[in-house]
């Protein structure tokens, strides 16, 4: 079967209330991270794995009870230490592939706190479970929510 795919783009920021090393090792460190990165209340952690190196995966599983089974693996290509983290990653629905994207996450000292500009490059695999528009704004709210979690993480909310 020859599934549809949709290449899309887009950028997000958030001005955060913590230095670019706090922000950093929000992302750095896996017991840090679990604080922020996941699903909304009612999501149930599963398999979660963080190997935070140039050339080191992650992998996040988890899923509302009793619905789907969301999976991300992921691998970092680029880290500059308190400026810069790039990677790319493929999530999963139930197993099967929606999409595959290159993100690139940028930390600008501003102030006492940090700008963060969040870049992502997808390609979107259409499917039966929702069109490419449905999927790109998906994909973009819910990684807005997942900076508005590291948001309030990060500034101690």
């Amino acid at each position: 079967m020859n599934t549809p795919v949709t290449h899309a783009s887009f950028s997000l920021e958030r001005r955060l209330n913590a230095p670019p090393s706090a922000v950093y090792n929000a992302f750095a460190d896996h017991e840090r991270k679990k604080n922020w990165f996941g699903g909304p209340p009612d999501w149930e952690q599963g398999e979660s794995s963080l190997d935070f190196r140039v050339g080191g995966r992650e992998t996040d599983v988890g899923g509302p009870a009793g619905g789907f089974v969301s999976t991300m693996h992921a691998i970092y290509h680029d880290i500059v230490e308190n400026e810069r983290i790039i990677y790319t990653y493929e999530m999963l629905l139930d197993g099967e592939r929606m999409s595959v994207s290159l993100s690139t996450i940028e930390l600008e000292p501003d102030g006492d706190g940090t700008l963060l500009t969040l870049t992502e490059q997808g390609a979107f695999f259409t499917g039966s479970r929702a069109s490419d528009e449905a999927q790109v704004a998906g994909r973009k709210e819910g990684t807005g929510e997942l900076l508005d979690a590291l948001q309030k993480y990060v500034d101690g909310r």
